[in-house]
């Protein structure tokens, strides 16, 4: 396999949802993607398939996948759907993070750093994957 294009279980099959979740996101969503992500120096991807899942971002040169949580991911099938999930997304070498809405609706600028820390904590273990510096 291609060191730079390591595969993460993309499924065809998820396209066309992908596509419809990229135009209907939340307002969290769309506050990180157009307020953070959109122009971040590495490049991030939203709705991106993965496997059987679709996740919010994904930024495939720090391996590591965003997802923003309503409220039911809080119910307790939610939080072990969530935990399979992570799981299977983990076997492929990818860091989860998880923020609730309320995290980016109360403490955007906070998030928005553990982002960041996390980008490069994770380009600084695999540094031939940086498409700019930071």
């Amino acid at each position: 396999m291609d060191e730079n294009h390591s595969f993460t279980g993309y499924r065809t099959q998820s396209l066309e949802k992908a596509r419809r979740l990229r135009k209907e996101m939340t307002e969290q969503e769309k506050r990180l993607w157009y307020g953070y992500l959109r122009n971040y120096p590495v490049k991030f991807y939203k709705q991106r398939p993965i496997d059987y899942y679709i996740v919010d971002f994904y930024c495939s040169a720090a391996r590591l996948v965003i997802e923003l949580d309503g409220g039911q991911h809080y119910t307790e099938e939610g939080a072990e759907y969530d935990r399979l999930r992570t799981e299977i997304l983990e076997k492929y070498q990818l860091t989860v993070m998880r923020f609730s809405n309320l995290d980016i609706d109360r403490h955007f600028a906070e998030v928005c750093a553990a982002i960041d820390d996390t980008v490069r904590k994770n380009l600084s273990e695999n540094p031939r994957k940086r498409a700019k510096p930071l």
